[in-house]
């Protein structure tokens, strides 16, 4: 009797199964979603909607820029987004130069005790920033570097994060193109320039983004090494515009707060297509 075309018992339970838990995370992926980003939905509704609608949802709710033009009038921030963005262009510019010529030594230069090195450099991956406050602070009082833009940056102008990444990056490279170049009479810093970088593009936009999204959001280093705007960035001045002292008016906290998250909101939103290849890229490699 030929069998071949009964299904074999269990069969379809399985594949059963398998749809079932395909459909259950899709739903938690979903719910989770939700979870995380219904506080920023609820700031835009509060902040460009009236006070009296800011914990009712009313689909004819009127809609308002006057908390906008609160927040800022309430807080300097437009220098808080400057100060802002020197830190952070100032660690990331840092970071990626540091970050090249460390990655490539430990990629393709022969040297005793590279793997220990590396060894070392991955070890800081393990150490949290924070265990180190009291002793950076000290180093950067005795530097009169308190209360600067490159006080806020300096413990962070090389990432242990990207050394790693820009090493396996450049680890694929192909040994003939670097020897060609030699061929053609390029100095060591050429072959970086030329060769090395081009060939990394989607790891360096994969690492800036990290690196952009957590400076632009750290808090408590900057906190503890700032005193005055001249060099505050914006967490720090959201955490005294919101302070409960000076009074708490949540839909104009929630109007800073989209101010303050603004500029990496845009340019997620027009450039989230290479953002997620550059860190497919970067995971494939």
């Amino acid at each position: 009797m030929d069998t071949s075309l009964n299904p074999i018992p269990g069969e379809g339970i399985k594949a059963g199964l398998i749809r079932l838990a395909e459909w259950l995370s899709a739903i938690m992926a979903w719910l989770l979603a939700l979870i995380w980003i219904f506080p920023l939905l609820y700031a835009f509704w509060a902040a460009f909607h009236p006070g009296e609608f800011a914990t009712r949802f009313d689909l004819n709710a009127p809609l308002t820029l006057e908390h906008f033009y609160s927040a800022w009038q309430q807080a300097p921030f437009m220098a808080y987004m400057f100060n802002t963005m020197v830190i952070t262009g100032l660690i990331l510019i840092c970071q990626l130069a540091l970050c090249t010529l460390a990655g490539y030594a430990l990629a393709r230069i022969e040297f005793r005790g590279r793997a220990i090195v590396f060894a070392l450099i991955l070890m800081q991956l393990m150490v949290v920033p924070e265990i180190l406050i009291v002793e950076n602070y000290q180093t950067l009082a005795s530097l009169n570097a308190i209360d600067t833009y490159i006080g806020v940056g300096l413990p962070y102008l090389a990432s242990a994060f990207g050394i790693f990444l820009l090493r396996q990056t450049f680890k694929t490279v192909p040994q003939e193109l670097e020897d060609a170049a030699r061929i053609e009479g390029c100095s060591e810093l050429q072959i970086i320039r030329k060769v090395y970088v081009p060939l990394a593009k989607p790891t360096y936009l994969a690492f800036a983004l990290v690196s952009v999204s957590y400076h632009w959001n750290n808090f408590l280093w900057p906190l503890v090494v700032t005193n005055t705007e001249n060099s505050r960035p914006l967490t720090v001045g959201m955490a005294i515009f919101g302070a409960p002292e000076s009074g708490v008016d949540w839909p104009v906290i929630c109007a800073g707060t989209l101010i303050s998250v603004g500029p990496l909101l845009v340019l997620f939103l027009l450039f989230q297509k290479q953002f997620v290849q550059s860190f497919m890229r970067a995971g494939i490699k």
